[in-house]
């Protein structure tokens, strides 16, 4: 068998035309255009280039942004400050604060100081508490994007046994917990895995549909899973390639060409997950401006 690929680049651009139109409507209606404010601190190039990505979307759908930067050597008090400012401006509707932040500053108590009904990225306690009891919330933006890929391609989650590999508070804790709800998402079976876990094979080969986000390259190769199994590979690493131009390949955490003869969906890289993250992105920024989620 091929597996059937999972293209996440098409599934974002119908979703970016759909969320264009409501946001056209909504400021048709009189209403102010969303605005997402994004927050970079020191100059990491991945960073700068994930938010190039987002402010390109930003435009894509006609919602306004523009980006802070601050130096690398802000105080935590300093950045916190910025942040209230933001929290208290009423024509800002969305916060993002670019990650991985420097070592000096702990990310969780940024994402703390962000206030609950503009974080965007859905990685407030308040928003992930209110995702594990199965409350309105803004979802964390790439298990989001991977539920809208199951719901477009009629990939069904209920009964079956659902494997996440990795256990960030990002992507991986947040999918298991979608997952596994019994009321809405997922209804699934769901196993996660971490890097401590023994003999992980016992438990990718068991899955249904295995969610990798472990950010290893490769990790997974096709002994690893059942044959018809559904893969979402998650992960973007860079591996050096002389044959190309910037002098290196992105490539996921799964082997892609293993695994396409043996699986019956699989997701690729680039071009599954990571387009419907940052559309996902512009989903929650328009929520936050109607205050879909939490009503003034």
């Amino acid at each position: 068998m091929s597996a059937q690929i999972i293209d996440g680049k098409k599934v974002a651009g119908e979703l970016k035309l759909q969320i264009r139109e409501d946001v056209e409507n909504w400021v048709k209606a009189g209403n102010r255009r969303p605005f997402l404010k994004v927050l970079q601190v020191g100059t990491d190039p991945a960073s700068t280039a994930y938010i190039g990505a987002k402010t390109r979307s930003c435009n894509e759908v006609g919602i306004d942004t523009d980006t802070t930067h601050l130096p690398d050597t802000v105080s935590a008090k300093e950045l916190k400050s910025v942040i209230k400012s933001f929290n208290e401006n009423d024509g800002i509707d969305g916060i993002l604060v670019q990650l991985p932040l420097p070592s000096h500053l702990s990310s969780h108590d940024v994402i703390e100081s962000i206030d609950h009904r503009k974080d965007v990225d859905g990685f407030h306690p308040m928003n992930v508490g209110r995702l594990a009891v199965d409350q309105p919330t803004f979802k964390s933006c790439t298990p989001a994007g991977i539920f809208e890929l199951f719901k477009y391609y009629s990939i069904p989650t209920k009964g079956k046994h659902a494997v996440v590999v990795g256990a960030s508070n990002i992507v991986g804790t947040p999918m298991s917990v979608m997952l596994s709800r019994e009321s809405s998402t997922g209804k699934a079976t769901t196993t996660i895995c971490h890097k401590y876990t023994r003999d992980i094979t016992v438990h990718t080969i068991a899955a249904d549909i295995l969610v990798v986000a472990a950010g290893q390259p490769n990790l997974i190769k096709a002994e690893m899973v059942k044959e018809g199994a559904v893969v979402i590979d998650v992960g973007i690493n860079r591996v050096a390639d002389e044959t190309r131009e910037r002098g290196y390949k992105l490539v996921g955490d799964c082997d892609f060409e293993g695994l396409k003869q043996k699986v019956s969906w699989i997701t690729p890289v680039p071009g599954g997950v990571g387009p419907m993250t940052v559309a996902m992105l512009m989903k929650n920024t328009l929520l936050a401006a109607k205050k879909s989620i939490y009503p003034d």
